[in-house]
């Protein structure tokens, strides 16, 4: 049976935990969770959980490399577990996404991420499947390396909370359903309102 891998991006430490830059490793996380997957044991520089998907067979991941050489870790867990690259799911925080979105992709362009980056780089390819959770941009008088370097703010906690609630059943789609009707349906979800309503 195909293995299933899914790699949350981020920066290993407790510096860094509940920063914006770490929503990737949030998200596999809340995703290890629901799963009953515990992601501890240590595997090609990554801390890594496997389990089962819908009945497959899962591996998640989160690098401990730092967001910069991300690939590194990625690409040697595909070879070790011989995961074809579209059973691939890379999660990770995005700026040009308002917090409180998700969004699917089947591949492109990194986007200035540079841990996509190296992840591009290490497997030769733009051809893999992200999930990108926004954090939205900072100000204008804001630096963006110290934005997604910074913790959530208070009150953006409980949007946070709901749009990483959302990462198990998006997971669940990709994994279940064509890409087209995966993007369709993932893209289509927006916790804002009603998280603002809260």
């Amino acid at each position: 049976m195909i293995m299933r891998l899914i790699v949350g991006l981020g920066n290993p430490g407790r510096r860094y935990a509940r920063t914006r830059h770490n929503a990737g490793f949030m998200a596999v996380d809340r995703l290890a969770c629901s799963l009953g997957v515990q992601v501890r044991r240590r595997r090609e520089g990554a801390l890594v959980g496997e389990g089962s998907l819908e009945g497959e067979p899962v591996v998640l991941g989160k690098p401990q490399t730092f967001m910069n050489l991300s690939g590194q870790a990625v690409a040697a867990l595909v070879a070790r577990y011989q995961v074809p690259l579209s059973h691939l799911l890379v999660i990770h925080d995005d700026l040009d996404l308002p917090l409180g979105r998700l969004r699917l992709r089947g591949r492109g362009s990194s986007g200035g991420h540079l841990g996509v980056e190296s992840v591009i780089t290490e497997l030769r390819t733009d051809s893999f499947c992200r999930l990108k959770i926004g954090i939205g941009r900072p100000g204008p008088e804001e630096d963006v390396v110290s934005y997604v370097l910074s913790p959530f703010r208070r009150a953006e906690r409980p949007l946070v909370e709901a749009v990483l609630g959302e990462v198990p059943e998006a997971v669940r789609v990709w994994a279940t359903r064509d890409l087209e009707a995966a993007t369709n349906y993932i893209n289509s979800l927006d916790r804002r309102g009603e998280a603002r309503g809260r």
